[in-house]
């Protein structure tokens, strides 16, 4: 064989591994939603782009509201339950779809709600997973863990899509979302298997909730390479949010393109986020994190040129669509991967969960403007002028991050000596 399978590394972690699994699961009924629940606002609902403005803010705000104090809560109590409940409210969250639909009191309202509580459940329970990773197969292993995390979530983007244009097609789009309700029941069955016992939380004391929430925004300030990848991911996050708001619709309105048409396209852009997953751990090595991240947005900012520059005609968007899905997948893949294990890697242990809460806070916090932003912009400028717009602020961004950027200069992780021996079946 030219490219062997070796079973090695954190495939013989049997807990990482059941962990793995659950995340699988759930990332697969994951990208059934994100394709059907903005073609139930497009398609069913007749969105307009404000409306999707405010779909795709609403979904985000939670990052706003809870992020800090997750982080707090996080360093204080064990992160499994916060997982499974994470798991149990997006279940919960996503069946009022469908029961809505059949009941006849589906509307836009309905979807912001449901958006809105699903992303409550990722801010406590996906930073809860992050600092669980660390916990579980330690720091020298990021890169690893989270490219294995990122090639199954890959695989799932190339697969679920195509199930999901051919259930929304089949069903409808909001019952399509009973199969991603489903998963997320799965999930937690598989996580309550995982054995490893966690650390006992350091105690608080007398420390108040705002003095720790000020620890880890002081942590992020005062580190550089955390205060700058937050500037720039902070900067990226606005600008996807933005593209978000208007992408579905173009694609829906200007060129034609269906459920299915969107299906396939969402599982070639699994095959960008695929290879980035494959490639990610190399490239790091060869150019450097910093380097890499640079890379990884400047990926992204020509993929969003590319679908400003996509001609009508069935076959031609459809063919260049899917091609700029792939290229943006590798992009965001490949600065993710190295972005998650860099901030690990800084970070004292008992400052993980706040800090990736304080992270999660700067950077996605203000994506709700760029998402009206966004509405806005399509409004004044028409879909395919909105998207001319964020591609030149993303290749100005991708700019910074590759040449002026304090983070550029992050070459490897750093070791850190205090770092306590890995707990875990092997």
């Amino acid at each position: 064989m030219i490219f062997p399978i070796r079973f090695d590394g954190l495939w013989r972690h049997r807990d990482f591994v059941r962990l793995w699994l659950a995340q699988g699961i759930s990332d697969f009924g994951s990208y059934i939603s994100r394709l059907a629940l903005p073609l139930t606002a497009a398609v069913l609902l007749h969105a307009t782009p404000m409306e999707m403005g405010v779909l795709m803010a609403i979904e985000v705000l939670p990052f706003a509201l809870f992020s800090l104090h997750g982080g707090v809560l996080i360093d204080r109590v064990r992160r499994m339950p916060l997982m499974l409940g994470r798991d149990a409210l997006c279940a919960v969250a996503l069946l009022i779809v469908p029961l809505a639909a059949w009941g006849g009191w589906l509307s836009m309202p309905v979807l912001w709600v449901v958006g809105f509580l699903c992303m409550t459940a990722e801010v406590i329970g996906g930073s809860a997973h992050q600092s669980y990773v660390a916990m579980l197969v330690g720091k020298d292993r990021l890169v690893e863990a989270h490219s294995k995390f990122t090639a199954t979530s890959s695989t799932a983007q190339l697969t679920a899509p195509g199930l999901a244009g051919l259930l929304i097609q089949w069903l409808t789009a909001p019952f399509a979302i009973l199969f991603t309700a489903g998963s997320f029941v799965i999930s937690a069955l598989v996580l309550r298997t995982v054995k490893t016992p966690e650390q006992a939380p350091v105690s608080a004391g007398n420390t108040s909730v705002w003095q720790e929430i000020k620890a880890g925004i002081d942590l992020v300030r005062h580190t550089p390479v955390l205060r700058a990848f937050a500037i720039q991911t902070t900067l990226w996050q606005l600008l996807n949010h933005m593209l978000g708001a208007v992408l579905v619709l173009f694609a829906t309105r200007n060129l034609g393109l269906d459920a299915g048409d969107m299906g396939v396209s969402y599982m070639l852009g699994g095959l960008g986020s695929l290879a980035a997953a494959l490639l990610a751990d190399r490239l790091g090595r060869r150019f450097g994190i910093g380097p890499t991240v640079g890379m990884g947005f400047a990926a992204t900012a020509l993929a969003w040129l590319g679908f400003a520059l996509i001609v009508q005609g069935w076959g031609p968007a459809m063919l260049w669509f899917s091609l700029c899905q792939a290229l943006f997948a590798f992009g965001a893949t490949l600065f993710s991967i190295n972005y998650l294990a860099a901030r690990a890697a800084v970070t004292p242990d008992a400052l993980l969960g706040r800090m990736i809460a304080t992270m999660r806070f700067v950077t996605v916090a203000p994506a709700p403007l760029g998402a009206l932003a966004g509405g806005m912009l399509a409004t004044a400028l028409g879909l395919r002028g909105a998207i001319y717009v964020i591609a030149a602020m993303g290749l100005v961004l991708a700019w910074h991050a590759l040449y002026r950027s304090p983070a550029r200069l992050l070459l490897v992780l750093p070791k850190r000596t205090e770092e306590a021996p890995t707990q875990g079946g092997h």
